[in-house]
């Protein structure tokens, strides 16, 4: 039971302590954040960015505005505007300033301008936890993570909204022209301002861009089904699989125009044969069925006829639908970013980020990209994870314990990498599923999601190779190694959604964030000690 209560006293006058080693205990992350970034990160491409020198006040050091983010993004604090308040009221983001709290816009602005210089950022960190014996390489696991962009699903425009609006926006900037020309004179306006001081065409130019993307992509489509029907006519129709709509009917008239001259020179043949001095006194043969009563021909009619029924009901089908469908959309806020399927079902507008993570968890190599399937990234992602191999090689550790060797033993990808390119690939052994795991248990072929079974030789072996105890020993570590750094950005860095706009700035900061990731798993796993970092160099 307590005695009494203790006294409220908002007015009597309290001091922090004079030294700000005493505000927080000597165990806090946060000096071990700041000793990193200070002591042994290179950070001179964030200090190259800056001018100095010049007249106004002095500006702050790039080397406390990387500690703060790093410490910001780690406790999920991603607003400028928060991160600003933070600096006043959060003893941590005090520390790390000393004091001198940088506003929102220098914070937003900083974070603005990263560019290349985070990938140097996330090379050092890498290397720093390689010198404290992390990396381990014996079996990496490759995975795509969908992140919401700084935009949203209701910005999306078809190409005939995206139009509409860039006319709308002519009209205006015309309409405002002539007023302002009949206002203040020709060529002025009244109340002009330097060159550059604003930028009220931003939302024009990305409409611009956006539709200029709509454009390119169907043009690229098109040339694609031209270059595929060029093929397959260029094999006569002899080609393995379904021939494309377009060409379907023109290579059943020429498989039909084939069959009538084969036959056709068959026929031509027996009459001379019959009519030679070697057929007197033989038995004339039984009459055989002419040319369009011959049975391959009767086969390549009827082939002609259901291809042409084809395309009328797919042309039919296809003006049913023309008022339904939407086509393809933008985004007119972040044009770069597309509609993501997610697990569960649904979209998000975002990017798909392609990581490569270590057994012990480190993100090796990482990259933010729009495309919502996975498979043609699985070879450039591995030759980053072996660039990423040897800078982890070209750091070993001061002490004993480590054995990676700098060289990726086994890559590990779900069935989303599946294809006989990435199989067959140079580099390093690789599992990849064929199929989901309650698929890998059915007898039989397994199949693609379109539902034809594989038939490839690569993929064969895959499967049967994961079907063996040792190849599903090693496959079941994928979701684990792969999984977890993606649970803990998501859920305990709570990074859900990217803060900048447009893919180089959300690829930059998407870079930053795994590099956080890395710097605090050498920090929760033990490596990265106060004893550990005065043991290395600087």
């Amino acid at each position: 039971m307590a005695k009494g209560y203790r006294p409220v006293l908002r007015d009597q006058p309290f001091l922090l302590p004079p030294d700000m080693r005493e505000w927080l205990p000597a165990g806090h992350a946060v000096w071990l954040v700041i000793r990193a970034v200070e002591g042994h990160l290179d950070t001179s491409a964030f200090h190259a960015a800056r001018r100095t020198g010049g007249a106004g006040a002095a500006g702050y050091d790039p080397d406390m505005l990387v500690t703060l983010l790093v410490w910001a993004y780690a406790n999920g604090v991603t607003s400028s505007r928060r991160i600003e308040a933070a600096c006043a009221a959060d003893v941590s983001f005090r520390v790390i300033c000393a004091g001198g709290a940088p506003d929102h816009v220098t914070i937003a602005r900083f974070r603005a301008g990263f560019g290349g210089a985070v990938e140097a950022l996330f090379a050092g960190v890498l290397a720093l936890c390689a010198r404290l014996g992390m990396g381990a390489l014996g079996t990496v696991a490759l995975d795509g993570m969908k992140i919401a962009a700084n935009a949203s699903v209701a910005a999306n425009r078809t190409e005939e909204r995206l139009r509409k609006l860039a006319a709308d926006a002519v009209a205006a900037h015309v309409a405002a022209d002539a007023a302002e020309d009949e206002l203040f004179g020709e060529g002025r306006r009244g109340d002009e301002v330097p060159p550059g001081a604003a930028d009220p065409g931003s939302r024009d130019a990305r409409i611009r861009r956006a539709l200029a993307e709509l454009e390119a992509e169907r043009e690229a489509a098109r040339a694609a089904r031209e270059q595929q029907a060029r093929e397959y006519l260029a094999a006569g129709g002899r080609a393995r699989g379904v021939p494309p709509q377009q060409v379907a009917v023109a290579a059943a008239a020429a498989r039909l125009e084939r069959a009538r001259a084969a036959r056709a020179a068959q026929i031509a043949g027996l009459e001379k044969r019959a009519a030679g001095p070697a057929a007197a006194g033989r038995r004339r043969d039984r009459p055989r069925a002419g040319i369009e009563d011959y049975c391959l021909v009767k086969a390549a009619r009827e082939a002609l006829a259901a291809a042409q029924a084809r395309g009328a009901a797919a042309e039919r089908q296809a003006a049913r639908q023309q008022g339904q469908r939407k086509g393809p959309v933008r985004n007119i806020t972040d044009p770069d970013s597309r509609l993501m399927p997610v697990r569960g079902g649904g979209f998000i507008q975002g990017y798909n980020a392609q990581n490569v993570t270590s057994s012990d968890g480190l993100i090796i190599a990482t990259r933010l990209t729009g495309d919502t399937a996975d498979t043609r990234w699985y070879q450039p992602m591995t030759a980053a994870a072996q660039h990423a191999a040897a800078v982890i090689a070209a750091n070993p550790p001061a002490g004993p314990g480590h054995a990676a060797g700098g060289r990726i033993g086994l890559v590990l990808a779900d069935a989303g990498y599946l294809s006989q390119d990435n199989l067959t690939s140079p580099g390093p052994d690789r599992l990849i599923a064929a199929g989901k795991r309650r698929d890998a248990r059915r007898p039989g072929p397994q199949r693609s999601r379109g539902g034809q079974p594989w038939t490839s030789p690569a993929i064969t072996a895959m499967i049967a190779r994961l079907a063996t105890p040792q190849g599903s020993a090693a496959y079941r570590q994928r979701s684990h190694i792969a999984e977890t750094p993606h649970g803990q950005i998501k859920h305990n860095m709570g990074i859900r959604r990217l803060a900048m706009r447009g893919k180089p700035k959300a690829a930059a900061e998407w870079t930053f964030i795994t590099t956080v990731h890395n710097l605090f798993k050498a920090i929760s796993s033990g490596h990265l000690t106060p004893q550990t970092l005065t043991a290395l160099p600087s």
